[in-house]
């Protein structure tokens, strides 16, 4: 086995996913506590060091992993995030980039790429992108209309609410999320409006129990598509080894007859 093979069964094994893990988990509490100014006061330079050991342990990581697969390394989604996070990780914060200290704390999004069931979880969402697309444009014109019935309906008696697309957008989305929708908007316009009821139970419906329920749907959905493909794989590279085994076996058997025949011969 190769040098790069070698490194490459260690950086994957599980023992270094373990600890690339618990590496990742103690650096969230690390950058929690930098937010601290007690914290900071009393232990700031520690609490400085051990933020600097575990991005070192991630540059090595990714280090490691670039020496052992070489271009392939790119070719994997996973590793081109774990690449940018650290990477954005190492970029100083100086005070044009001071944001880039506080997106430090991206890098627990690490423990993502390094759990399987986590990662599963990821893809089943991004496969579901392309459907959620067409959802999100469904709810995109029932949003443009009602927005402009009620800018027409409310917008001289709640000009706050719906004076404007923009305002009666906002307050449509607070009542689509069933945020103080009742007693905070749809009461206090039906005490004008006495038949309001009329415009946002349906739109409540349309939203919140089925444009929604479309998206968790599609979610859902992919994620099972996601987990069956990896257990078509898990089994097509178990019956795959079962073959080869078997192909061994035979050929040892042929070999042995061949042995004796040979033995019988002589």
């Amino acid at each position: 086995m190769s040098l790069r093979a070698r490194i490459d069964a260690l950086i994957h094994g599980p023992r270094a996913q373990g600890f690339i893990t618990a590496v990742i988990l103690f650096n969230a509490i690390i950058l929690g506590l930098e937010t601290s100014v007690t914290v900071m006061a009393a232990a700031g330079p520690l609490i400085l060091f051990l933020d600097a050991a575990c991005l070192s342990i991630f540059v090595i990581e990714i280090g490691m992993k670039l020496f052992a697969r070489g271009g392939r390394f790119f070719r994997d989604g996973w590793n081109v995030f774990d690449f940018v996070i650290v990477g954005i990780a190492l970029m100083p914060a100086t005070q044009g980039l001071s944001v880039l200290r506080a997106l430090r704390i991206l890098r627990l999004l690490r423990i993502v790429s390094v759990t399987p069931r986590l990662r599963r979880v990821v893809e089943g969402f991004l496969s579901a992108l392309p459907g959620m697309a067409s959802v999100f444009l469904l709810m995109g014109i029932i949003f443009y209309i009602f927005a402009v019935m009620a800018t027409k309906l409310f917008a001289g008696a709640f000009p706050e609410w719906f004076g404007d697309m923009g305002n009666s957008a906002y307050s449509l989305f607070q009542i689509m999320t069933l945020e103080s929708w009742s007693m905070g908007i749809v009461r206090p316009v039906m005490e004008v409006f006495p038949l309001a009821w009329l415009f946002f139970v349906p739109f409540i419906l349309m939203t919140t129990f089925a444009v929604m329920n479309l998206v968790v749907g599609l979610i859902v959905n992919s994620m099972q598509e996601a987990h069956q493909e990896e257990e078509n794989a898990a089994t097509e590279a178990y019956r795959d080894e079962v073959l080869s085994r078997l192909a061994q076996i035979e050929e040892r058997l042929s070999r042995a007859e061949g042995t004796g025949r040979d033995r019988d011969a002589s």
